[in-house]
């Protein structure tokens, strides 16, 4: 084994090309390079001899010994070098581009080529000409030898094949480039993959199993207007192939308009996802893939000179990440907007969120393409007048989806055709027994086990308790013969469900999952989710109870999808999703029909009809909603940017919004013009903005710091005055022995609402306490004497603010998880569910990143910074300190990164250096595509961290433009 390695590495005295053509000991090239020699000096002589009867400018122009070594380079490059391997071939052709630069040139030095820039041979230093005549010649052959010698030994980046591919590659982009210059109407496809080399779609098949498009992409694609860049909105039934489309077409941006991207996704678990997926496209293509998520991201984003970035983001990271590029005037460099699930611009906050960064996109930069996609749009008319977009639309799915509803024992086929909206298919035949039918008095059990365990099944349920409860009552009745199917790997997943929770598990998944069911909503820590969803796809779990997010999360596809119930909670089903949960059923490839069961009762039929037959909801701006709060924080932010400083700039950039679209049927009590100097004056009130100037119609608008501080750390609006209070506060007695008061501090409101504590327990974890901790918690409102009362059961006379009291009991819990970092004992210590207290250590994690960028505007803060980035890490991971590195990597949770850690990969570069399938054998229960999206992402990873480095140090070394002159 150890002889038949590559030598990469070798001393300059190393012979680097085999016995069979060596220059040290192969006489034959030596002696013919000996002959030539000898040839070439005579007949140099016999010039010589003739200059003076027939002087030549060309002859005169060199030296005999520079005529000599041009001809001989001439004599030798059809012949000697005829004999090399291919692995010198690339150095010949350097070779004879060199010599005829050098022949054309002043001939004043020999230029030798070398993987080295610029590299000179021994004798070509600058001399005068009348002196070079009686400069020593070298021989040609120790020249030549050491020339070669020195190629060799020099290590090559790649081989020529590989150079080759590239060039190929190259040439490919460049005819793409070309051809969208000049695109016109006869163009059917821009390159030999839809405008991209055909490196991609070999990359596509090989990482995504992708061979060939369905025809309503291909013809999404050679669209007029998406070859035109004009803006798009396509909308397809869930599962269509949606995505493809847009990844290609980020493909395009990135490697043939060399632009940067971004990627807008709903959800963290969705971004994550997404930076698995195409850090391996990143590596092979030679671009940047970058998380904006959570407390993720660099702002502004790290500049590049050679390398172009792929930004995918949560919709607020978007918002922020555009906003940091209008400040330092890169927007520009932006070539693309993708967004997913764009009927989301009808949902709350999030909804408003979208349309502000849409709308300064399109405000600032008309050359930035927007991509809007989604599977359930309603008024499509509206959305296309605000982003001057075209539609596509297409009904295509992979697998035929059936429509049903079940009402008693019977089950009825959708169709929109017939009168009552319902056609009737069959008799649900199944034999209950008494118990049974008390139990379970919809059939869940007989629906399920017509699919199970051949084929998957999802169940969507109206709360988190009723899937708990609908996954053991199905397990209860379910035969013996469900625990023999794949019975060693479901072992293998309660190990790592055990594992996942340092030796707890839920009692409920340790009684379902041995009969292949388990269920799935936000009480799961994350690694529970992870290790369930990959457990389904691989068909180890064959039924998921679920709440409703799942449908518009992680694409988890199922053979039949019951709906429990048309409720989700204690609201009827929305038309949008409804369709995304039916839409999960079919998978692709797999299955040649998806079915879907609505089980209603006959209260609920009337508006089950207009759920499953009417036309999609429309979508409406969300700017107006609670009481204009997305409208002042997008005027705020308009002024912080420099985008507009008066009134009648704000008027026209908010002609540019959907709200300006849908202002008949939102600005009913008060017109859009009269709202907007209403939120002018408010800002105003809040001391967020000034009015100054002279000219009463038109003043000048201006942020002040508390503004600028408040739009920069993406602070809600809402607590804007209370997080500066809380912080003005804090400087006056900042405890720093321990981290209570600062984790306080950063404890986000928004939760607090969700906050129930029980007494007992919060006056046990308020003893633990150190004395200086409770006198720090009495400084912010809660002293023990309080507690202790609550506990005791007592009335407490005197008024308490109870934010500030269910703030506190928050701050204990995220205090607690810091020192132990356990989410099952602290959730347990607390009495709270443990998927609620893992999403308040991530949401006080994103809150405290953004109370770091506050406090950066704001000189009196300036004791926080360093405090509430470490905070924020800390926050980020709540892991060992030795696990943080590893835990950076997109999709690594604490329980794979302990098992990494274990296993001798304790860095990022272990880790991005790992051979995947070396990892699979080492790591327990891996499997081969995770660790090539694991190590990929790794790389992908460091890659970036290298390349920020080296743009700084590029940064630091390039000379200002400014320069003063030098005198």
């Amino acid at each position: 084994m150890a002889e038949g390695r590559d030598v990469e590495y070798c001393s300059d005295g190393e012979d680097l090309f085999g016995d069979y053509d060596s220059i040290l000991d192969d006489s034959s090239i030596l002696a013919k390079l000996e002959d030539a020699e000898q040839h070439e000096i005579l007949q140099s002589e016999n010039l010589q001899s003739l200059r003076t009867l027939q002087p030549s400018k060309d002859l005169t122009s060199q030296s005999p010994e520079d005529r000599r070594t041009d001809s001989m380079f001439d004599e030798l490059e059809d012949k000697a070098f005829e004999e090399l391997p291919p692995s010198q071939l690339q150095f010949q052709e350097q070779i004879q581009d060199q010599a005829k630069r050098s022949r054309l040139q002043a001939r004043d030095k020999i230029s030798t080529p070398s993987h080295s820039v610029s590299e000179i041979i021994e004798g070509a230093e600058e001399t005068n000409a009348e002196d070079r005549s009686k400069r020593e010649r070298r021989s040609v052959a120790d020249q030549l030898k050491k020339t070669m010698l020195g190629n060799a030994a020099t290590p090559v980046g790649v081989s020529r094949t590989a150079a080759l591919k590239e060039a190929v590659v190259s040439e490919e982009i460049s005819v793409a480039m070309q051809a969208m210059e000049a695109i016109c109407a006869e163009t059917t496809d821009l390159g030999p993959f839809f405008g991209l080399p055909s490196k991609v779609k070999e990359l596509m098949h090989k990482l995504r199993g992708i061979q060939s498009l369905y025809d309503w992409q291909k013809t999404c694609l050679n669209l007029d207007c998406v070859q035109q860049r004009k803006n798009l909105i396509y909308s397809l039934p869930t599962s269509g192939g949606k995505t493809l489309v847009a990844e290609i077409l980020i493909l395009r941006e990135l490697l043939c308009r060399r632009k940067d991207c971004l990627f807008i996704l709903p959800y963290i678990s969705l971004v994550q996802e997404k930076v698995r997926g195409l850090a391996s496209f990143g590596l092979e293509l030679d671009f940047m893939v970058e998380e904006y998520a959570g407390s993720k991201g660099k702002f502004p984003p790290v500049k590049r000179r050679n390398k172009r970035s792929l930004y995918i983001a949560t919709i607020e990271k978007a918002h922020s990440l555009v906003n940091s590029l209008i400040e330092t005037s890169r927007l520009e460099n932006l070539g693309l907007v993708v967004v997913d699930e764009l009927h989301m611009l009808g949902d709350g906050s999030r909804g408003a969120v979208i349309e502000m960064t849409l709308s300064k996109v399109q405000y600032m930069s008309k050359a930035t393409q927007i991509i809007g996609m989604s599977a359930t749009l309603g008024n499509i008319k509206d959305l296309r007048t605000f982003l001057g977009a075209e539609n596509y639309t297409n009904d295509f799915r992979p697998v035929q989806l059936k429509e049903y509803v079940k009402l008693n024992d019977t089950i009825y086929e959708v169709d929109p055709k017939e009168e009552n909206c319902f056609r009737l298919s069959r008799m649900l035949n199944f034999k209950y027994s008494s118990s049974m039918q008390k139990l379970d008095p919809d059939h869940i059990i007989a629906l399920v086990t017509e699919v199970i365990p051949m084929h998957s099944c999802l169940v969507f349920c109206p709360t988190k308790k009723n899937c708990e409860n609908v996954a053991g009552m199905i397990c209860k009745y379910l035969k013996e013969d469900f625990l023999q199917h794949r019975e060693t790997e479901k072992a293998t997943l309660l190990q790592e469900l055990k594992d996942s929770g340092n030796g707890s598990m839920c009692p409920v998944l340790r009684r379902t999952v041995p009969y292949g069911v388990a269920y799935h909503h936000s009480g799961l820590t994350s690694e529970e989710r992870k290790l369930v969803e990959e457990a389904y796809s691989r068909g180890v779990l064959c039924l998921l109870t679920c709440t409703s997010t799942l449908a518009a999360g992680i694409n988890l596809p199922a053979r039949r999808v019951i709906l429990r119930s048309p409720y989700v909670a204690t609201d009827f089903l929305k038309r949008s999703q409804y369709k995304q949960m039916v839409g999960r059923a079919g998978r692709a490839g797999i299955d040649e029909i998806g079915e879907s069961i609505l089980i209603l009762q006959e209260k609920d039929r009337n508006m089950a009809k207009e759920l499953v037959c009417a036309p999609m909801e429309n979508c409406y701006s969300k700017l107006m909603q609670e009481d204009g709060k997305g409208i002042l924080s997008l005027i705020l932010s308009l002024i912080g940017l420099n985008i507009t400083s008066s009134r009648p700039q704000i008027e026209e950039f908010l002609r540019g919004t959907l709200l300006f679209v849908q202002q008949q049927q939102l600005c009913v009590d008060r017109s859009l013009w009269d709202t907007m100097q209403r939120c002018v004056d408010m800002l105003k009130e809040k001391d967020l903005i000034t009015i100054t100037g002279t000219d009463p119609l038109s003043p000048t608008l201006q942020i002040t710091r508390l503004g600028r501080a408040a739009y920069k750390g993406s602070v809600d609006l809402t607590y804007c005055d209370l997080v500066y209070k809380d912080l003005s506060k804090g400087l006056e007695g900042l405890l720093l022995n321990s981290y209570l008061h600062l984790v306080y501090l950063v404890t986000p409101y928004d939760l607090i609402p969700q906050c129930n504590p029980d007494w007992m327990v919060y006056f046990r974890q308020f003893t633990l306490l150190s004395a200086s901790e409770q006198k720090m918690s009495a400084a912010v409102g809660v002293p023990e004497s309080f507690v202790a009362r609550k506990a005791a059961g007592q009335t407490v006379k005197k008024d308490m603010d109870l934010v500030v009291v269910k703030r506190m009991f928050l701050a204990l819990v995220l205090f607690s998880l810091l020192k132990e970092t356990n989410v099952w004992s602290v959730a347990e210590r607390f009495q709270l569910s443990r998927g609620f207290v893992q999403t308040l250590l991530s949401s006080a994690s994103a809150f405290c990143s953004c109370v770091l960028h506050f406090t950066e505007e704001l000189e009196e803060f300036w004791p926080y910074k360093a405090l509430l980035m470490e905070l924020t890490r800390r926050l980020s991971y709540c892991v060992k300190a030795e696990l943080i590195p590893l835990m950076e990597v997109a999709g690594v949770l604490e329980f794979r990164a302990k098992q990494l850690y274990n296993a001798g990969y304790k860095t990022l570069t272990h880790l991005a250096n790992a051979d995947p399938a070396v990892l699979c054998r080492t790591i327990e229960n891996l499997f081969k595509k995770q660790a090539h999206l694991m190590v990929a992402s790794a790389k992908m990873l460091l890659n970036e961290k290298a390349a920020a480095l080296q743009e700084e140090v590029e940064e630091l070394l390039t000379l200002p433009a400014d320069l003063p002159p030098q005198l």
